[in-house]
């Protein structure tokens, strides 16, 4: 990240994304999940978004999130929602998001190590919550690094001029089936090179999306393992 203070080589982020509690994930494996993402090494942990799988089943939400709000990390813990969550429930979703302390929805979360700046900032979910990373980032300076969390890589190509140093997001599940020489089947997006794995918008800033944890129809993954992600910041002047 050529904009990334050196103060901050080295600074390590936990990503957990798309869990999808339900009947296809029992609650054993969420606790499992996130027991192994707080044994990890990092600074901070970030989620975006999909915690529950089935539409309009506030019980999963009541259910799975005590679970989520055990997750720590030195420096925080910082989510934002998925469309699955609020399909399920907006409003109970957003209260949970709130109570957990993990809400960095519209917000923006600044990190100070000798003077310089590190910024986590909450983009939401493009169908459902989208939140123009203009407006999102117009209180911090432009010269600061900033990720910013969207559950959905397709918000790195909305309309936006503000500098992203990072956009870190899930959704995809990696296509959950990839076809070897061939690629991911399904994507959920409109952008089908946002499968997973780093990749560039067309402003060639970096987007990183997870494979995720769950299953968005059928518990079905070829050539697509399940991830916990750790990214592992570096400047350019390293």
């Amino acid at each position: 990240m050529p904009r990334l203070p050196r103060e901050f080589d080295g600074f390590t982020i936990v990503h957990l994304t798309d869990l999808h509690y339900g009947p296809l994930v029992p609650l054993w494996f969420v606790r499992w999940v996130i027991e192994t993402a707080n044994r990890l090494r990092k600074h901070i942990t970030v989620c975006t978004g999909d915690y529950v799988g089935k539409r309009n089943k506030r019980q999963d939400l009541e259910q799975v999130w005590p679970v989520l709000a055990e997750l720590r990390a030195p420096l925080g813990v910082y989510s934002v929602l998925g469309n699955h969550d609020h399909w399920t429930d907006t409003t109970r979703s957003l209260q949970w998001l709130q109570r957990s302390g993990q809400n960095v929805r519209k917000r923006c979360q600044g990190f100070e190590r000798n003077g310089n700046k590190l910024w986590i900032a909450g983009g939401g979910d493009l169908w459902e919550d989208h939140i123009p990373f203009d407006d999102l980032l117009d209180d911090v300076p432009k010269s600061d690094c900033r990720i910013v969390l969207a559950h959905n890589p397709d918000s790195a190509d909305t309309k936006f001029s503000a500098p992203v140093d990072l956009i870190i997001s899930g959704h995809t599940h990696g296509g959950q089936v990839c076809v070897p020489f061939y690629g991911s089947l399904i994507l959920p997006v409109k952008n089908k090179n946002y499968s997973f794995g780093l990749k560039a918008n067309s402003k060639g800033q970096p987007v990183f999306i997870s494979k995720g944890i769950g299953w968005a129809m059928y518990p079905v993954r070829f050539n697509c393992m399940p991830e916990i992600a750790v990214l592992e910041l570096t400047s350019s002047t390293l």
